[in-house]
């Protein structure tokens, strides 16, 4: 059995500035901004105030969009269990999977974002 539940979303954005795009959207939502220093120049997290949910504004190539990520405690299994359902793998990227719905988003499914997952995440077979 494996566990898995929402980490958060992302902001998408194709922009050549990643910090104002960041911190347009840190004042629309009310979140602070804050580097993510391991992760490079192409992501800045907003700091959502109940630390629930892991938000996001990503520097992309692709057209600006949000997504969804979905956490679990074992990659492999989470992602065939979303097959079963009828997503698909669209690419693999470091230590996560890009997927697509049957309804045409995409989404990602990551290792646990925090410290609440544990208590929080269902569990599935």
């Amino acid at each position: 059995m494996h566990k898995s539940k929402l980490a958060g979303f992302i902001i998408d954005c194709n922009t050549d500035n990643l910090p104002s795009a960041a911190e347009f959207w840190g004042a629309a939502l009310g979140m602070e901004v804050r580097a993510v220093p391991d992760e490079g120049a192409n992501y800045i997290h907003l700091l959502e105030p109940t630390g629930q949910l892991h938000i996001e504004v990503q520097s992309v190539t692709h057209p600006s969009r949000v997504h969804l990520d979905i956490e679990t405690d074992d990659i492999e299994a989470e992602v065939r269990r979303l097959e079963a359902l009828g997503a698909t793998r669209v690419q693999k990227v470091k230590t996560w999977w890009v997927m697509e719905a049957p309804t045409g988003q995409r989404f990602c499914v990551v290792r646990p974002q925090g410290d609440a997952f544990a208590s929080t995440a269902n569990t599935w077979e």
